[in-house]
């Protein structure tokens, strides 16, 4: 090597080890319901708030589809589901989308360290293959006894504690639970995701890194220790008000997704369980804000609390019993909207909320920008820099998709909604944020309907084949279409 190309060599390596670090910490089913949105009043938050404060609130961002694996293949692979047809939970993104590069192969490609635990992917196996990684600690589950081998082959299976279900309805099976279960709070699946992060940040690290913690709070089982319920009495608990006639303006796409899982909403109900419910999901949200707590006190005492970028989203929204639904799987504000900030090297004017309708597709666009990464020129989204460095810096509307055909699109006021049948909903989220009246049939807002239609994506992927399609080996981690 010449003098010259080893000066060069001294060069690079030192703008490698300028370029800023990134935090990516993600939860599951989050919606609004934190102190800095504003979606419930009186939850307890004061760990995200304070990231609010020293970052950039996007106060009206959307997930790119109201689903757990379409919505987060979506943001780690760049591309919406009517782009790549992963539209569902059942999609393997892997064999079905070969070429893609994900959000941590470009990072990883660029010369980072790469590293994250819990759920960041999809949870179940083969939705995060090992090459994405440096390293990665899989999810550790709060109900071990629940999940599948197939599903979950480095899960060790025990029998069910006593007292499960631990909300007291009656014959209720699968995940949706909630409650106290017999465990220390250390002990808790997510706290090692977050233990994993705090070794992590504690080491030297050679190179930049990006590191991805995933929490699964709140999504259920919604359980969390005691002293979380604590902070909400069950007298003081308020659960969402519901018209009788909410779904009356609704077409029959829309019903049909509200009427996804009824039976639980309707048993949760006779049973007196509603306001129980309510209340495990502000314990599990406050748990949740108690262990980003801690990673971030670890960033703030490790020697890359200056330099690291601080990524903070959920991959959804989440009902309640709006609309007599409960889960996500919806086009509506209490569905598809999601915290998201972003705080660190590259945001300006911080403490100042963002009002500008953004998407969870920006945040690859975003990262690449703000890490001075080599560009991608098919990705969907647009990078938030501009939003960063001026809170009045214009911006297009967020598109969301749900499975194939059905759209909402969202700018700072309004929310269209276009089904695959050709129904229509259009909500007027300035005065009705809960979507209660839909104003599309009324002729005022036809040329307001056509503006907004025309984000809707021309190209619509087909769905693609589901996992029962492929037989999937964990010791590999390949995939042979059957």
């Amino acid at each position: 090597m010449t003098r010259r190309q080893f000066l060069g060599s001294l060069a690079a390596s030192a703008a490698a080890r300028q370029k800023p670090n990134v935090l990516f910490i993600s939860v599951d089913d989050m919606n609004d319901w934190i102190g800095c949105l504003g979606g419930y009043n009186g939850v307890q938050t004061p760990n995200i708030d304070r990231l609010a404060k020293r970052g950039v609130l996007f106060a009206n961002a959307h997930c790119a589809a109201p689903l757990c694996n379409p919505s987060r293949t979506a943001l780690l692979l760049g591309q919406r589901p009517s782009t790549t047809g992963i539209y569902d939970n059942d999609q393997y993104w892997k064999p079905n989308v070969p070429n893609a590069v994900s959000l941590p192969m470009h990072f990883r490609a660029n010369g980072y360290e790469v590293a994250g635990a819990g759920k960041v992917f999809h949870h179940v196996a083969g939705f995060n293959p090992p090459d994405q990684w440096d390293d990665f600690q899989l999810q550790v589950f709060d109900d071990p006894w629940y999940r599948r081998d197939e599903w979950y082959p480095w899960n060790k299976k025990v029998p069910a504690p006593e007292g499960h279900p631990f909300n007291g309805l009656k014959n209720f099976q699968g995940e949706f639970d909630w409650g106290v279960i017999p465990a220390e709070e250390r002990e808790y699946g997510d706290q090692k995701a977050i233990d994993y992060g705090l070794r992590f940040l504690n080491k030297e690290h050679a190179k930049p890194f990006f590191l991805a913690i995933g929490l699964w709070h709140p999504h259920i089982p919604m359980f969390a220790p005691q002293k979380y319920f604590d902070l909400y009495p069950p007298d003081k608990v308020k659960i969402p008000y519901t018209p009788d006639n909410d779904l009356a303006d609704v077409p029959a796409q829309g019903q049909k997704f509200a009427g996804f899982r009824r039976e639980e909403h309707n048993r949760i109900v006779k049973e007196g369980k509603w306001r129980d419910g309510v209340r495990a999901y502000l314990a599990a949200i406050s748990f949740a804000d108690a262990m980003i707590g801690r990673l971030l006190d670890g960033l703030d005492n490790s020697a890359y609390g200056r330099n690291t970028i601080v990524v903070f989203w959920s991959d959804n929204g989440w009902h309640l019993g709006e609309k007599q639904h409960w889960h996500k799987s919806t086009l509506w504000q209490r569905s598809t909207h999601i915290p998201l900030i972003i705080a660190g090297p590259g945001t300006r004017q911080t403490g100042v909320t963002r009002t500008q309708a953004v998407s969870l597709l920006d945040l690859y666009p975003t990262l690449v920008d703000l890490c001075g990464l080599a560009k991608r020129e098919n990705l969907d989204g647009i990078s938030l820099r501009p939003q960063l460095e001026n809170a009045a810096a214009r911006r297009q509307p967020a598109v969301i998709d749900f499975m194939p055909g059905n759209f909402a699109v969202r700018d700072e006021r309004w929310r269209y909604i276009r089904y695959a049948d050709g129904g229509e909903e259009l909500y007027d989220e300035r005065s009705d944020p809960q979507d209660w009246k839909n104003l599309s049939a009324e002729p005022e807002h036809a040329l307001r309907k056509a503006e907004l239609a025309k984000w809707i994506p021309k190209r619509q992927a087909p769905m693609q084949p589901d996992r029962a399609e492929f037989d999937f080996d964990f010791r590999t981690h390949t995939y042979k279409r059957k």
